[in-house]
Order: structure tokens, then sequence, then C-alpha cells
């Protein structure tokens, strides 16, 4: 039996792979060996084109920083209060949060490898009075143009509820941040051609929350006014921030503008608000119009 136990031991012993023969098997079941991480290759910096100098580099991805900083802190403040803030209830009404939560991650986490911001004025739009950027479109569908103008009136958010500023009365422009954040909503890998021009200027978002809010949480203007106003109400002045003067609107014009977009409501695939289409006249190129004040926005 004795005999019989040490065969058995040794035919057992024998089966086994030995230690050399397991790590060199490739073929073993759940090996890992070899294998890439699962997001090799994604692009986690913003790409700025060769054509850019020092100084306009420095800038840009200056820039691009706060537009990361802004777009993080609105997604922070909803996934706080959700659509119970008064001031996401302002800009989006009753709309889920998890529309505008996406709109702004994308923002921060999103691949970068669809993007480039690029300063050489390839189609010629930057010599046009009133260009401080444009994105390229048919041209150049991942391409964003930074114009000279850009670098002469852009501001940073340190300056945020200073030197006259207040969300209601100034341009979403008025800082690189929502400026830069308004180009990455044209891009097709942020915007995912959902984010579109519906509302144009401070009091039209606002009606637009309350007449129609399902193109709120996808509106370029929306956005950007409500990571304005919680930037300034949370961090450059807390508890106060600079909102500015604001139009009060009595129930009898509220119900007017609600029999008014009921048509654009049922509308199963919206559109662009004829405010925001491009201007035919002479005075205008093809791709801008005027926002209120004369303000020249061109895409």
């Amino acid at each position: 039996m004795r005999f019989l136990n040490l065969v058995l031991s040794a035919a057992v012993a024998a089966a086994l792979p030995t230690p050399e023969s397991s790590e060199g098997n490739q073929s073993q079941p759940f090996s890992q060996n070899g294998l890439a991480p699962w997001d090799a290759g994604a692009v986690n910096e913003f790409p700025i084109h060769s054509s850019c100098n020092a100084t306009q580099r420095r800038q840009i991805a200056q820039g691009l920083n706060e537009t990361i900083a802004i777009a993080e802190h609105a997604k922070n403040h909803i996934l706080r209060w959700g659509n119970e803030s008064t001031i996401y209830k302002k800009f989006f009404g009753g709309r889920p949060t998890m529309e505008t939560i996406g709109a702004f991650d994308v923002v921060v986490n999103g691949d970068r490898k669809d993007l480039l911001f690029r300063c050489d004025n390839p189609d010629g739009n930057c010599d046009i009075e009133g260009y401080a950027g444009h994105w390229r479109g048919e041209n150049g569908t991942h391409e964003t143009v930074i114009c000279d103008l850009s670098y002469q009136t852009r501001r940073s958010l340190s300056t945020m509820c200073g030197l006259g500023y207040t969300v209601s009365q100034s341009e979403t422009n008025t800082f690189w941040a929502t400026d830069l954040l308004h180009r990455l909503y044209h891009v097709p890998a942020i915007g995912q051609n959902w984010v579109d021009h519906f509302a144009d200027g401070y009091e039209a978002v606002v009606d637009m929350a309350k007449t129609n809010a399902t193109l709120s949480t996808h509106d370029s203007e929306s956005l950007q006014y409500f990571a304005l106003e919680v930037y300034a109400y949370d961090i450059a002045v807390p508890g106060v921030g600079c909102a500015g003067v604001q139009h009060t609107h009595d129930e009898a014009d509220e119900a007017d503008a609600q029999t008014t977009s009921a048509a654009v409501t049922s509308q199963s695939t919206p559109t662009a608000t004829t405010t925001d289409a491009p201007s035919t006249t002479s005075s205008v190129p093809a791709n801008c119009h005027t926002h209120d004040g004369g303000v020249l926005h061109c895409t």
C-alpha cells in the first residue's frame, strides 16, 4: 500500500505544471501579462496648436484651467443641492440634474483627443472687426481659433464681482472661463450636438426656465449663466454673489409667454431660436449674430 501511495503521489506531482512552465504559458485564463491599461491612449490635456506662441499658449492654458474650475464648481453645486437650489431653479426650472451634471462633467473629465486650439487664423476670420475667436465648423470640426481680441479683452475669474461686473448685466464672454466653455460646447466631442443656442441673454434664459425648461438644460447660454452665478455666489463673494439687477415679470406676462412657447414645447426635436441664427446682413459676417447691446458673437 505504501508503494502504491508513492506511485500515485509521483504521478500527481508529474502532472502539475512547473513554475517555469506556468510563467511561460501566455494562454492561462485571466492572465494580465502584456495587456494595456483600460484607458491607454486617453488625452487628458487640452491640445494647443504650434501656431500659438508662448504668451498665447500660457493665456489659453490658464483660461482652460479656469473653464475646468467653473464647470467643476457648477457640477458640485448641483450634486450638493440638486434641483432644489434656488439658482438651479432660476436657470433650469425643475429639470433632472443628470442633464446639467453631464453637460459640465464632460468638460471636466471628457477625453480631449478630438479638440485643438489654434492661433494662426487659417480661415481669415480674425481679420474681421469684432472677431475674438471662432469654431471652424466644416473647415475643421475639432478646431477652435482664438484671435488677438481675446487676449486683449478676456478676464480671469479672480476679478469676478469686481470692476463693475454683474452676472445679469455683463456678457458671458467677459471671462476666459465661460468664453472657452461656450467654444468647447461647439466642438462635437464636448457639445455632442446636444448643447446648442435656444435663448440669448440673461432675461431670456431665465424666462425659458419658466416657460420651456426642456431646452434650458442643453442651452449654451443657460449653462454659462448658471456657472457664472453659482461661482459668484459660492466662491467669489460667498452668500452674496453679484447677480445684478434683474427684471421681474408679473403673472400675466408669464402666462402669455407660456402660451406663446406651447408650440415649441411640444416639438420632439428642439431647434435653435431664430435669434441665434446667423445674420445675413452685409454688416455681420455669415456665421455671426449680434447679442443684446450690439455685441458680435461668432461661432
